[in-house]
C-alpha cells in the first residue's frame, strides 16, 4: 500500500505536456473540493523544470495563490521561458482552471558552483525513532484528521517532535518540528525530489501562526488559505530519508499569519528554507 501511495503521488506530480509550453496536471479527486496548495505549487515547479538544462536545478520559487482550485478538475500550466543565461534560467508559470489563473509562480534554476558556505545548525530534537507516528500523536491529543488529509499524506511517514522545553524556545517564538520521509523509496531524480519537497512544504506551516492563540487549522470558527509561498532549495533533498521540518511564526495580524520553515537532512544539512503568508480568519462567536 505504501508503494502504491508513493507511485500515485509521483504520477500526480508528473505533468503532461499537451502543447509547446502548456502542461496539464491531473485531478486529484473525482469529487469537487478545494485543491491542496502544495499540489499546485509542486505541479507548477514540475512544469517549469521541463526543458531546463539537466545541469541546472531549481534553487528558488515564489508563488502567489490567486483563487481556490477545484480538486475534481485538471489544472493547465502555461510556462513562459523568460531567461536562459550562462548560470541561471528563469521560468514563469500561470496555473489555470476554467480559463482563470489560480496561481502565479516564478522559478529560478542555477548550475552548480562553488562558493562561501554557512548554515544555521539543526535544532536539538529527538531522533525520528523516538517520536510518535502522526496518527498516534493526534490520537493522544484527542484529535483526528479528516479523511481527505489522510489521503493527501498517505505517501509520507510523519513523526511530530515533542514540544521543546520553554527554556529552549527562543523569545517565546511559536515553534513546531516534525520529521517526515517518503513512505517507500522513490529514487534519486533531483527534479522530482524538489517537486515532492514543494508538495510537502505546504502542510502545517501556516497553522504555526495559530499556536500562540491556542488554535489549530481545524479549530471551530477558524478558516484559512495560503496567500503566497516561497522555497529556497539549498541542496537536493534526500526525500527517501528522514527530513526535519522546523517551523516558527514571528508575526500575525490583520487576518494574516506569517510562518517560516527550515528543512534539514538527518545529518544536520540545511536543504531548504520556506516562507509563507496565509489568510487566517476567526469567526467571533
Amino acid at each position: 500500500m505504501r508503494e502504491a501511495a508513493v507511485a500515485d503521488l509521483i504520477g500526480l506530480l508528473t505533468v503532461e505536456e499537451i502543447d509547446t509550453g502548456i502542461f496539464r496536471g491531473a485531478a486529484v479527486s473525482p469529487q469537487p473540493g478545494r485543491v491542496y496548495g502544495g499540489q499546485v505549487v509542486a505541479q507548477a515547479l514540475a512544469a517549469a523544470a521541463r526543458g531546463i538544462a539537466p545541469d541546472r536545478q531549481a534553487h528558488s520559487l515564489h508563488a502567489y495563490f490567486l483563487r481556490a482550485g477545484d480538486a475534481g478538475r485538471p489544472i493547465v500550466y502555461r510556462v513562459l521561458p523568460d531567461f536562459d543565461g550562462n548560470s541561471f534560467s528563469n521560468r514563469r508559470v500561470v496555473a489555470m482552471q476554467g480559463g482563470k489563473p489560480i496561481l502565479n509562480l516564478a522559478a529560478s534554476f542555477h548550475r552548480p558552483e562553488e562558493g562561501l558556505a554557512h548554515a544555521v545548525p539543526m535544532p536539538r530534537v529527538p531522533v525520528p525513532e523516538q517520536c510518535p507516528d502522526f496518527t498516534s500523536a493526534l490520537a493522544a491529543a484527542g484529535q483526528k484528521l479528516p479523511g481527505f488529509l489522510l489521503e493527501r499524506l498517505a505517501a509520507f511517514e510523519i513523526r511530530p517532535c515533542p514540544p521543546a522545553p520553554q527554556s529552549e524556545v527562543h523569545g517565546d517564538l511559536p515553534q513546531r518540528c516534525q520529521w517526515f520521509r517518503m513512505a517507500a523509496p522513490m529514487g534519486e531524480d533531483a527534479v522530482m525530489q524538489r517537486v515532492v519537497l514543494a508538495y510537502a512544504s505546504d502542510f502545517a506551516l501556516i497553522s504555526t501562526a495559530l499556536m500562540p492563540h491556542g488554535m489549530g487549522f481545524f479549530s471551530p470558527g477558524v478558516s484559512g488559505a495560503s496567500l503566497d509561498h516561497t522555497i529556497w532549495f539549498h541542496q537536493t533533498p534526500p526525500i527517501d530519508d528522514w527530513l526535519l521540518y522546523a517551523m516558527d511564526s514571528p508575526w500575525s495580524g490583520h487576518a494574516r499569519g506569517f510562518a517560516r520553515g527550515a528543512i534539514y537532512a538527518r545529518d544536520g544539512t540545511l536543504v531548504a528554507s520556506v516562507a509563507q503568508e496565509g489568510l487566517l480568519r476567526v469567526k467571533q462567536g
